[in-house]
């Protein structure tokens, strides 16, 4: 009998609260009372520098303002990273040294590891807003312009420089790397346009900034950071380490305050790969993500991230033992020779196939006019099409991605079986197959056909049950397929197929 699972420390599937150790009263701290005191300052919105330098509002670098905001929200019991699941004491603890240390980060891992997710849930330790001058491309710090038209702004205006506020969704900036991304766009560009209008090339009114200026202050995001071709690194070295660019031969000190987050695959981010050796030193802390370890972590963000199911007039439900038969496919296929590891088996497989199964089960309910729709074993064909484009072979010859994903079904069914049941328990169901008992099923027999087999069936009623198949015919249909396959499967009872109809005998 399987025993019931443990408790594990998700990083909170927001369905349930992460168990959390008893809250002491909390002391408000130096960091406690700057975060207040510049939210404060905001409900009065000083609209020029004066205002601003009168309110006492104190402007920091981001990486400052990510570090007390982090101190903050782990005193206070606060989420940091809605939506991930499974990395509470393996990839947060170490993203929380690298921001504590005021480090830029890379995350290495492969597809479907959660970490341009965790590159955007960083906004959230970014204050609500900040100030800037107002109409400045590279959101200047009102107390220390770094663009030239913004000095020369200031040396005119003084404290009467209007300022704007930026909330802290527009702080954050990200581009998917790709070998055709030029100096120009991540850096920037001369713009013809200006010089037309008279200006020098040489001047620095003549420049139209690239994403990364126009993300000062804030923090930058990019993906699969090795894919960019070696030249844009060096730019991208000199933009994090020697704060100057170097834009057609003109050479600009940009003193930027960004925060640098990457992502990259643990194979091309090596010295071997196709990362340059100097920029990799310059990158803070290298993080390493992974693949849910757990089963219940994997049926977490499934249930997380599927498309919601809502049809009117019938009610949609996955039995916990397809949940864990589809997340069990998944982790198989992880530890398979026959795929290739080093492209990795995203989660988008376990969320696709639950999808998949879901929709073949409510296809079975509209077409037959059932109330209930569940998901069944004879439903498991339609994750061929959700499966095969995200997993990659890794066998010579006339390997087909079809039979490994049959495979991975059977494999996958065999494993959750043996944690819900033994053999001998079924003693008197395969006595009455000697006898000559046959059962068909299939994808498109309506549920009551099970509950009537069922009722001529001994020795099954148990074993439904303990699958949670009691109280509606749908249930009760799903827990039978499964309990027939794992029988076969085990070698207890003959299947044949006939089209679309499968019958169990002796």
């Amino acid at each position: 009998m399987r025993a019931a699972p443990a408790t594990y420390a998700l990083f909170r599937h927001r369905a349930g609260a992460r168990s959390v150790a008893p809250k002491l009263q909390h002391v408000p701290t130096r960091h406690d009372k700057e975060y207040i005191a510049r939210m404060s300052t905001t409900t009065t919105r000083p609209a020029t520098i004066g205002q601003l330098r009168e309110s006492g509002y104190r402007v920091l670098p981001v990486k400052e303002e990510m570090r007390h905001n982090l101190i903050r929200k782990i005193r206070a019991g606060e989420d940091l990273f809605p939506g991930v699941i499974g990395y509470d004491d393996t990839v947060i603890p170490q993203i929380e040294n690298a921001i504590l240390s005021e480090q830029d980060l890379v995350l290495l891992g492969e597809r479907g590891q959660a970490k341009t997710r965790i590159a955007r849930s960083l906004i959230n330790l970014l204050d609500d807003d900040v100030p800037a001058i107002a109409g400045c491309e590279i959101n200047d710090d009102p107390f220390n312009p770094i663009c030239k038209a913004c000095q020369m702004r200031v040396a005119e205006e003084g404290d009467n420089t209007p300022i704007h506020w930026i909330p802290r969704d527009r702080r954050y900036g990200e581009k998917l790397a790709t070998p055709d991304i030029t100096i120009a766009d991540l850096i920037g560009e001369v713009d013809p346009v200006k010089v037309a209008e008279g200006r020098y090339l040489s001047d620095e009114l003549t420049i139209h900034y690239g994403m990364i200026p126009r993300t000062n202050r804030g923090i930058f995001c990019i993906n699969e950071l090795p894919d960019l071709a070696e030249r844009i690194q060096v730019g991208l070295l000199n933009i994090m380490e020697e704060r100057d660019v170097q834009i057609r031969g003109y050479k600009v000190r940009l003193p930027l305050d960004v925060y640098v987050v990457a992502s990259a695959n643990p194979e091309d981010y090596t010295n071997r790969g196709r990362i340059i050796t100097p920029l990799k030193d310059r990158m803070g802390s290298e993080v390493r993500t992974h693949y849910p370890r757990e089963v219940e972590h994997e049926i977490a963000i499934m249930e997380q991230e599927s498309m919601p199911f809502e049809i009117e007039g019938i009610e949609v439900s996955t039995p916990k033992f397809m949940k864990e038969l589809l997340a069990e496919l998944t982790q198989q296929a992880r530890r398979s020779a026959e795929i290739s590891q080093k492209s990795g088996v995203s989660v988008r497989v376990s969320i696709t196939n639950y999808e998949n199964v879901m929709s073949s089960a409510v296809r079975r309910a509209i077409r037959l006019k059932e109330r209930q729709a569940v998901p069944r074993v004879s439903d498991l064909h339609a994750i061929i099409a959700s499966t095969a484009g995200k997993i990659e072979l890794d066998t010579v010859g006339e390997a087909r991605e079809d039979k490994v994903i049959e495979k991975l079904v059977r494999q996958s069914i065999t494993k959750v079986f043996r944690d819900y049941f033994e053999l001998p328990e079924f003693e008197q169901l395969l006595a009455g197959f000697e006898k000559g008992l046959s059962v068909q099923v299939s994808d498109t027999q309506s549920a009551m056909e099970y509950v009537n087999q069922l009722a001529r069936v001994g020795g099954l009623k148990q074993a439904v049950a303990r699958l949670g198949g009691h109280g509606s015919p749908a249930t009760v249909a799903s827990a039978v397929e499964f309990i027939l396959e794992g029988l076969h499967l085990h070698r207890r009872l003959n299947k044949s197929e006939t089209g679309t109809t499968v019958s169990y005998r002796r």
